[in-house]
């Protein structure tokens, strides 16, 4: 009877240690776990940019005049040396106010005076030059037959000469005198005069084959030498001009493989980085900070076909690429955390999480490259949380 009791005894409190031991022991933490594998890997710089065309061509005008409405508009196709782009007529005259028309007025009566005392004179020389010439019939019919001397003869002649000689000077005066008459009256011409169409005009052709990118003003208008009329550039030659902080851009090579996404198509486009400035500029960010940007210049690798669309100034997204692995062993960044002055992980062995601390190499923003510590196909713990600590109980989350 008292073995019995003692017995029943015996197991109650079997019982109730094992429902002690069973509330208090830990319970598995539920994780996720992430694998380590190779693959291959990029370490890239991203940053926004815009496409330009390598050459442009700004058509000027070579002279003053006005301008004739364009011939031609913005995406037109030109020819080099053939397509005729733009037309430069002469200015017309300006306005005159009261003083400078009463001063032209004035130029142009002067001007007839002069004409006319011009024309005065060179009736005096004809007439002069008619009795020289009488003058010197007379001598030689003299001189023929001994009843003057031989001085008296060239006398005549040189008369004669001098007479001539006048004659042709006062002709000379009226010719000139004629056209300062005409150039006081071209002082009087007003806008839209006959004047103003009477000479010939300026024809500028397109200085490169390409298209017209852009147009100052289609419309007629008077210009002056040296004023851009208009933009012409090859769309299909095209490049990225990217701004990369400097401390990135010392990071990149010439010839480095860049991806541009985010352009309006489907697919990424391949490019290739052709110059780095050696001079960075300083640009204030949104956020008012002053940093030191270079700028980057890329050679667009994918053919035309594939980026149909794509034209000049569009804006870009550019990730230019500065180390590259085909064969890379690496784990997922979010599984990595501080472990002293290294990184570690929490690796998932036989139901537990053993702390595993690891040497890395390159990192993205997404995963990290294993030098040691770890080997491929391991499992490891994606995002740890505090509860777990070195040999903490775990079990793989799951998603109902």
């Amino acid at each position: 009877m008292k073995s019995r009791r003692l017995l029943s005894v015996l197991a109650a409190l079997a019982l109730l240690a094992a429902a002690l031991g069973w509330a208090f022991w830990p319970t598995p933490v539920q994780v996720d776990l992430a694998a380590v594998t190779r693959g291959p890997m990029e370490v890239t710089v991203a940053a926004e940019g815009t496409t330009q065309i390598r050459q442009h061509y700004d058509v000027s005008a070579p002279v003053a005049g006005t301008l004739a409405r364009a011939p031609v508009d913005v995406g037109d196709r030109v020819t080099k040396d053939e397509t005729l782009v733009a037309v430069i007529h002469p200015s017309e005259p300006a306005f005159l106010d009261a003083r400078a028309r009463a001063q032209a007025l004035a130029a142009v009566d002067e001007a007839r005076a002069g004409l006319a005392l011009a024309r005065a004179r060179l009736a005096e020389a004809g007439t002069n030059r008619a009795h020289a010439e009488t003058e010197f019939a007379r001598a030689q019919a003299l001189a023929a037959r001994g009843t003057i001397p031989r001085q008296m003869l060239e006398d005549a002649e040189a008369a004669l000469m001098s007479a001539r000689a006048a004659g042709d000077a006062a002709s000379s005066a009226v010719d000139q005198q004629q056209a300062s008459l005409s150039r006081a009256e071209a002082l009087l011409l007003s806008p839209g005069g006959t004047g103003a169409a009477s000479g010939c005009c300026v024809e500028i052709r397109a200085p490169a084959s390409g298209t017209v990118l852009t147009l100052a003003n289609s419309s007629a208008r008077p210009v002056q030498p040296g004023e851009t009329l208009m933009t012409i550039g090859d769309p299909a030659d095209l490049e990225i001009e990217v701004d990369l902080l400097s401390s990135d851009a010392v990071q990149v090579a010439v010839g480095a493989l860049a991806h541009v996404t985010r352009w309006g198509g489907t697919d990424a486009l391949t490019a290739r980085v052709r110059r780095i400035d050696p001079t960075a500029f300083t640009k204030v960010s949104a956020l008012g900070i002053e940093e030191q940007r270079v700028h980057l210049r890329l050679d667009l690798v994918t053919p035309r076909k594939d980026r149909a669309g794509l034209g000049d100034a569009y804006r870009v997204y550019v990730r230019v690429v500065l180390w590259a692995g085909t064969n890379v062993l690496q784990v997922p960044i979010g599984a990595l955390f501080r472990s002293g002055e290294g990184w570690a992980v929490f690796r998932a062995q036989r139901g537990r999480a053993v702390l595993t601390p690891v040497t890395l190499g390159h990192q993205t923003e997404t995963a990290a490259q294993v030098l040691a510590g770890l080997a491929e196909g391991d499992s490891v713990v994606a995002f740890p949380g505090a509860a777990l600590s070195d040999g903490s109980r775990i079990v793989r989350r799951t998603t109902e």
